[in-house]
């Protein structure tokens, strides 16, 4: 495979990992999960648990393990045809995947800013 054909398989395969990654960690639907895992990390007797629990509480830490999932699944390397290239891939894909997730925090901070001055303005008004 071409080093252009990877890089674009590179940027592709980031795009799942970042939307489970994101939904799983942010998402309304996973609410009740997050919450337990979130208090389990907190109040988990030993170190290993607590960060075990941690794992599905963040975005970035969750993204390694999708990344792992996408790799298996797709088998594709990145450079390098062994072991190395999973290896290469797996770190582009994290890197990749939480930049996107990075622009997509971003864009979506920037709309509930818009919402609320929207909102601030219309009361403004009203008054």
């Amino acid at each position: 495979m071409t080093i252009f054909l990877q890089t674009a398989w590179l940027f592709l395969l980031a795009i799942p990992v970042a939307c489970i990654a994101w939904t799983v960690t942010h998402e309304e639907v996973f609410r009740e999960p997050r919450d337990y895992c979130s208090k389990k990390s907190k109040t988990a007797r030993t170190l290993l648990v607590r960060k075990l629990f941690y794992l599905f509480t963040c975005e970035y830490c969750f993204s390694h393990y999708i990344a792992i999932a996408i790799l298996l699944l797709t088998g594709y390397k990145l450079l390098m045809d062994d072991w190395r290239g999973y290896l290469i891939a797996g770190f582009s894909l994290v890197w990749v995947a939480n930049f996107y997730m990075s622009l997509f925090s971003f864009i979506r901070q920037n709309i509930k800013k818009e919402k609320t001055e929207i909102e601030c303005m219309e009361n403004g008004r009203k008054i």
